[in-house]
């Protein structure tokens, strides 16, 4: 078996990749079981998202990787959302499911939303009182809880298949609801920091932490609908806006992204973009707009790769690195059991170092 890392050997190389600087093994995490979400079981009950994160990291001892333990507040999505009086429902698929107010009928009603209030609003009242719970049961660090882009959430607010009909129906009344939603995200963004007292990650996702130097991570699915004109007009300027707040941001983004990478790139302050690769059809588009210009954070977890594929995770995660190079590259993927997260994580520390 391989030496584990230490966690300030981790943090190092880490840093290094997000500078951008030449390091001798490709950082990589493997974790371990199914997707973890904001489901009944977790979304209300702090004390069995600590029991499930810590089991996860008992699991996790011995597996060579870059991960580090920490807990995932697990609240989903949505909460910007459902904090502009969107209904949401917990329920035991996914992360709470959220209803739409809005729709090209009653597009008007944009402009009568209200920004939130991050002490008196109650859907933020929760968030909070989870965060402090977290701190108080378990002396791990926190991730953050999920930061959706001013799109998503837009989207969300807004009927989701009218919202891209509206893009160009109405894009007056959109830019309206992402003038809102932008401002409110900052403040979500801000109580965050001011209220995690040891924080792991500027992102909700992975066991690989994202250093505050590079601002925060924000969740962008939508991105991957649009046509680079129409991310440039409705995605980049608000992601621009958070990214001056903060000193940075990386856009996560599932889909397929190769048509809208160039235009993400046009973000101010970009630090990095976090993709699902599997689900990139044109791996060459992605590497040609962004490698070795910000740090690519790619995700291939087990479950991302069609049912049934006999994929090599470690083969696929070498290739990913002969196509996008050494060059602030992180790869995440996963395996079912502790067993297999052991074997991958040694195999992947064979191919990847230099």
């Amino acid at each position: 078996m391989e030496t584990i890392l230490k966690p300030d050997e981790k943090k190092k190389i880490l840093d290094a990749v997000w500078r951008l600087e030449d390091v001798d093994e490709v950082p990589f995490v493997v974790e371990i079981g199914p997707f973890h979400g904001a489901t009944k079981a977790f979304f209300d009950d702090a004390q069995a998202e600590v029991k499930w994160n810590e089991e996860l990291h008992r699991k996790r001892e011995g597996v060579y990787d870059y991960g580090l333990p920490n807990i995932k507040p697990n609240q989903g999505i949505g909460i910007v959302a459902a904090a502009f009086d969107c209904e949401y429902t917990v329920n035991d698929e996914a992360d709470p499911w959220i209803k739409s107010r809005i729709r090209e009928e009653n597009a008007e009603d944009v402009h009568k939303l209200q920004i939130p209030d991050p002490e008196k609003n109650v859907v933020y009242q929760k968030v909070w009182k989870r965060i402090e719970s977290l701190q108080s049961l378990s002396s791990l660090p926190l991730r953050m809880v999920n930061v959706p882009s001013p799109l998503v959430t837009a989207s969300m607010i807004w009927d989701y298949t009218s919202f891209i009909e509206a893009l160009l129906i109405c894009p007056g009344e959109v830019h309206a609801l992402l003038e809102k939603v932008t401002e409110a995200t900052i403040i979500y963004i801000r109580e965050q920091f001011r209220r995690i007292k040891n924080l792991f990650s500027v992102g909700h996702e992975s066991i690989c932490p994202i250093p505050r130097f590079a601002g925060v991570r924000v969740s962008d699915d939508t991105a991957a609908l649009l046509s680079p004109d129409m991310y440039r007009e409705f995605g980049v300027k608000y992601n621009s806006r958070i990214s001056r707040e903060f000193g940075g941001i990386v856009v996560h983004s599932c889909g397929d992204v190769q048509y809208v990478v160039t235009a993400m790139m046009e973000i101010e302050g970009l630090k990095g973009l976090d993709f699902t690769v599997p689900q990139v059809m044109n791996w060459e588009a992605v590497r040609d707009a962004a490698a070795g210009k910000v740090v690519l954070c790619l995700r291939q977890r087990y479950w991302d790769h069609p049912k049934g594929a006999a994929v090599d995770l470690a083969e696929y995660s070498e290739n990913l690195v002969k196509t996008f190079g050494r060059k602030g590259l992180i790869i995440e993927t996963s395996a079912p059991s502790a067993e297999e997260a052991r074997s991958l994580g040694e195999e992947l520390h064979k191919r990847l170092t230099r």
